[in-house]
């Protein structure tokens, strides 16, 4: 099974740059997306950013993956 999860951009150079979430950052690809700023959020899967997200629904998102973590 694979997730992708919701993740804020933090640093971006070229092509490449740097998301977070929960204190965890990882260093991803942007070439699938354009129009992208530090403090957009973007799904992440396989290293790469593939959807940017309006923050409502990003948010919404996470708290969904959190009420998720009690029954595990």
């Amino acid at each position: 099974m694979c997730v992708a999860v919701p993740m804020k951009i933090k640093k971006i150079k070229d092509d490449k740059g740097v998301v977070g979430i929960g204190g965890t950052e990882r260093e991803v690809s942007f070439k699938l997306l354009n129009d992208i700023q530090v403090g957009d959020y973007v799904i992440v899967h396989a290293g790469f950013a593939i959807q940017k997200l309006d923050e409502k629904e990003a948010l919404e998102t996470l708290k969904l993956f959190k009420e998720m973590e009690q029954y595990t």
